[in-house]
């Protein structure tokens, strides 16, 4: 049984120059992946496009047309509203503040999809024990009608909603770890008691979502789990999290499955976060989870990148949790350490969340 992997060079053709959501990130994980090794120890998977069925299933069809027609028009058009300087040829139009589309966006995005869900489709059926989808653009920020927040796609959504309708998943748990809230996967499902989705993110903080009291809709209620921490928790506040509320969380949802938003902006190099986390405290989440697949599902456990706009500290997380999931005897990769934490800013969030779930 090995972990699978997916990465798709399209991704490059997304880019637009001084956005932090570049491709760069991928340029330096790959250097760092290619060096190391690893990626031959890997099942590395083809990728294509998903096909529009999947992501309908989340998306309304209005909005999949419409960033469809968007992308068509900036690559039949002459006259660009703005040009990106280190391509001339690449017109990007903002969809929101955050979020740019270019020409090849469209592609992009459905590859972003496509990655996941072949990952999905491998560990579903047994064909790899885990895995993890390195692409971009990321998804959890996505809402079912619209862009937002440098995302296209609810990637995570797509897959999750993908294992319960084409591989009989009953009960997925979604665990979002990126120092934002996950509010568009949140969005999806929160009115479905079939997904467990739990987010540990920066509050308040982008995109301003995400309290402790967003708990889930009509029989969707407390399927949805809001960690709002407050800046500087660190390592040991996520941690924490982890094993005082996902944990029993999950163990009492039973998951056939558990997906995981990996976001890595909340080290403290990263420049859109104040979460003070490590290279190495992002291992010691990813071995949590991986025992908790290991306990409850099989050890299905399927991880799609997020965030991470550091070009340092971005490679060494996925080097880590590649290295864990796949067993190898390497270990964690963190050559810059932790720095000063304050993980009882944590406490008080935990255990108000605790009280409102009845968690002991």
């Amino acid at each position: 049984m090995t972990t699978a992997f997916v990465y798709d060079p399209f991704e490059r053709n997304h880019s637009f120059p001084g956005h932090p959501e570049c491709l760069q990130r991928m340029e330096s994980t790959l250097a760092l992946l290619e060096a190391d090794g690893i990626l031959e120890t890997l099942e590395c998977l083809p990728n294509a496009p998903a096909p529009l069925e999947p992501i309908t299933a989340v998306h309304s069809a209005r909005y999949v047309e419409h960033l469809q027609a968007i992308c068509r028009d900036i690559g039949n058009s002459d006259a660009s509203p703005q040009v990106a300087s280190s391509n001339p040829n690449a017109a990007a139009v903002w969809l929101d503040q955050d979020t740019y589309a270019l020409s090849s966006t469209w592609e992009a995005a459905l590859r972003a999809a496509g990655g996941l869900l072949n990952i999905t489709d491998a560990v579903m059926t047994g064909a790899a024990a885990n895995g993890f989808a390195m692409v971009r653009p990321p998804g959890h920020h996505a809402r079912p009608h619209t862009a937002k927040g440098f995302c296209l796609f609810g990637n995570v959504a797509i897959a999750a909603r993908h294992a319960q309708q084409e591989h009989g998943a009953e009960r997925v748990l979604i665990v979002d770890f990126d120092v934002h809230h996950g509010n568009g996967t949140a969005e999806m499902f929160y009115d479905d008691p079939t997904v467990l989705f739990i987010s540990i993110h920066q509050y308040p903080h982008y995109p301003f979502s995400g309290g402790i009291d967003e708990i889930g809709r009509d029989s969707g209620k407390d399927a949805t789990v809001n960690v709002p921490f407050p800046t500087d928790v660190g390592d040991a506040g996520y941690l924490a999290a982890i094993r005082q509320l996902v944990a029993p969380l999950a163990q009492e949802f039973a998951p056939d499955t558990i997906f995981v938003s990996a976001g890595y902006d909340g080290h403290w190099m990263d420049p859109l976060s104040g979460h003070r986390l490590s290279v190495s405290g992002y291992a010691a989440i990813i071995e949590e989870l991986l025992a908790l697949a290991d306990e409850l599902c099989g050890g299905r456990l399927i991880s799609t990148l997020e965030g991470g706009y550091d070009l340092n500290a971005l490679p060494h997380c996925i080097l880590s949790t590649l290295r864990l999931l796949s067993r190898s005897p390497a270990g964690s990769s963190d050559p810059f350490g932790a720095v000063e934490e304050r993980p009882q800013a944590a406490d008080k969030v935990i255990s108000a969340v605790k009280r409102r779930l009845k968690i002991r």
